[in-house]
This record gives structure tokens, sequence and C-alpha cells, in this order.
């Protein structure tokens, strides 16, 4: 697929989609479109995405094991099952207590 994009109309797991890398972070899309899109990370203990700020809310929901989601330098701590609303506009950074998947939902606005 040109976008790698995942295959529309069938079923997948979030948690099995994607694989741990030692010391990396990997991601795939699930949809890219203008409006926002829609990433499947896996970040290995440690790795994180150092502080930046974005023009959309995005929202994290974990899915497999715990990270650490910092929002305009209050610190939340986020286990599998559990989403976070990070601003518009406002910094944020993740870290990777442990190994941990997370869906990222970015819309544009």
């Amino acid at each position: 697929m040109a976008t790698n994009e995942f295959e529309k109309a069938t079923t997948f797991s979030y948690a099995d989609s994607i694989a741990y890398s030692d010391g990396a972070v990997v991601s795939k899309n699930v949809l890219k479109k203008e409006a926002g899109n829609i990433s499947l990370f896996a970040f290995d203990k440690g790795e994180g995405l150092s502080e930046h700020t974005t023009p959309f809310d995005a929202v994290v929901c974990v899915v497999d094991g715990q990270a650490e989601i910092i929002i305009d330098g209050v610190s939340s701590m986020v286990s599998s099952g559990q989403s976070i609303v990070m601003p518009a506009g406002i910094p944020h950074a993740v870290k990777a207590v442990e190994r941990f998947k997370m869906v990222l939902t970015m819309i544009k606005g």
C-alpha cells in the first residue's frame, strides 16, 4: 500500500499489529488523511518522544504496558486500557517506563 495504512475492511488487533524493537520506537499508520491520522507505536523501555507541541489535539490510548505522559510539565502514568488527551499548543512528551504500545489519534481543527 502506498500510504502504508492498515488494510481496510479487515479486522485487526492493535497489540498484535506492531512488534517491539530493542532500543527503538516503531510506528505504523493506521489511517492518514488530511483531517488527521491514527498511528500505532511500540516503544522499548527507556525510549520516548521529546517535548514538543502540535497545532491540534491528540488522544493517546495505551494498548500494552505503561507510559509516562507529560503535559505542560505535569506527569501522568497511563497504563494499558487507559487514554489521555494532549491539548493543541501545549508542550507534551512521552516516556516509556516499560515497553508499551499506544494508538495516537490526531484530529486537525
